[in-house]
């Protein structure tokens, strides 16, 4: 059996983009095989998608899409989950962010790439209507 699932690009050494949130898997977050539970990596990575995609947007944003998601390894209980996030496309209303999932695990030094995918969000207004996201936000100089 390989390490990397064949439909996947090969795992980075190191984490790509910046860190977005970090967190500890714990019991009551696992499946019925004692693994956590994907649901919960999926959730995890969204917010820290849309804690990015705010950065762009300056607005509410919300979640539209997800795809090319990779489960590479599972994630146990006591791994701590960090999650890094960079821009892979900014459109008139939306952002795809390229999320990546990484484990510390307790005795081992190196950090594991766990989980990697796409999330696009969009930017809303109050009414949960879509709205341009200004890219070339005028500076107010004293």
């Amino acid at each position: 059996m390989t390490d990397t699932p064949i439909h996947a690009a090969p795992a980075p050494d190191s984490p790509t983009g910046e860190l977005s949130t970090r967190n500890l898997a714990m019991p009551a977050d696992t499946n019925q095989n004692g693994d956590i539970f994907g649901g919960w990596l999926m959730s995890q990575m969204d917010l820290a998608g849309s804690i990015f995609a705010y950065k762009t947007t300056k607005t509410r944003n919300v979640t539209v899409a997800v795809e090319a998601m990779t489960f590479r390894k599972p994630v146990f209980v006591g791994d701590v989950v960090s999650v890094y996030a960079n821009t892979v496309h900014v459109g008139r209303t939306s952002i795809c962010v390229h999320l990546e999932a990484w484990v510390q695990r307790r005795n081992v030094e190196k950090s594991i790439l766990v989980t990697d995918g796409n999330y696009t969000y969009v930017a809303v207004d109050e009414q949960g209507h879509p709205t341009p996201i200004n890219q070339n936000p005028v500076s107010v100089s004293a």
